[in-house]
């Protein structure tokens, strides 16, 4: 009895071992995995704006290489240390085998967002913390995944979109913003001094030193817009640093009310019809 006790020992000490070593080696694919993510997101640190973009992009990837990649060390571990306790890993790779072409004819959506949600990342559509309008949403990416993306809108609100639903997208978050500012005269108004004023508040606007380093371009009259009853538009377009666009028309329009009001330039006006032999309503 002692033999075959002994055997066992140095059998389920043997075993203990080598389970003990792969647990080890995953922990330290593990730790090199997440060195080597960390790493690349250190060395895509930087202060200018291109710097910090290609850190938000180098971040979101490494997030993905890691995610996947310790689910992978993970899978092995448990692959290898499956014998060692007896089992025959033959059926686990078949089960494998079918799940997989389960899921290839179950999950069609799943696989569908795991590709977009790839090249989604790897041609930088956008990272977390970009602005982006997508699927009729507006609002910053929060977090980002092969399978979807979270966005907070406008109100505040958590939307969650599956990467397989997100087709077109608008980045508002690279290079600069744009915006454009109306400005209606009366149509008998001479458009000659209103454009002249507005060249004059354009050229005070961008050499404010307040306001001159928000600004990217313009702002530049373009002219007149449209022609209509009510009156003409008068089209004005200034390129602002990311996230101040809203600001910078603000200001803008505040300026051009306070010269046109100096001199006497309406921006809309009133016309009183009166309808000659109207029948007045009855008395109640």
């Amino acid at each position: 009895m002692t033999e075959p006790f002994t055997h066992w020992l140095e059998t389920a000490g043997t075993r203990g071992v080598r389970v003990l070593v792969i647990v080890l080696i995953a922990m330290i694919l593990a730790r090199i995995l997440k060195a080597l993510t960390t790493r690349l997101v250190h060395i895509a640190k930087g202060q200018t704006r291109a710097s910090q973009m290609r850190e938000q992009q180098t971040r979101t990837v490494a997030g993905l290489v890691y995610s996947v990649g310790a689910a992978v060390i993970v899978a092995g571990a448990v692959l290898m240390a499956l014998p060692e306790f007896g089992f025959d890993v033959t059926p686990f790779e078949a089960a494998a085998a079918v799940g997989s072409v389960a899921l290839g004819f179950g999950a069609q959506s799943l696989v569908k967002d795991i590709i977009n949600g790839f090249f989604i990342v790897l041609e930088d559509q956008y990272v977390v913390g970009d602005l982006i309008q997508v699927n009729g949403e507006t609002g910053r990416v929060e977090y980002l995944t092969l399978r979807r993306t979270v966005l907070r809108n406008l109100a505040g609100a958590i939307v969650t979109l599956p990467n397989s639903l997100v087709g077109q997208v608008a980045n508002l978050s690279r290079d600069w913003s744009q915006a454009f500012v109306d400005v209606t005269v009366p149509s008998d108004e001479m458009v000659g001094r209103a454009l002249a004023t507005l060249e004059k508040v354009a050229g005070d606007f961008r050499n404010d030193a307040d306001w001159s380093p928000a600004i990217v371009d313009g702002p530049r009259v373009l002219g007149v817009e449209s022609l209509s009853l009510e009156g003409t538009v008068l089209r004005l377009q200034v390129r602002t640093i990311l996230n101040r666009k809203d600001d910078v028309a603000r200001e803008l329009r505040r300026r051009i009310k306070l010269a046109f009001e100096e001199l006497a330039i309406p921006l809309s006006r009133t016309h009183q019809v009166q309808v000659k032999g109207a029948v007045a309503p009855p008395q109640l």
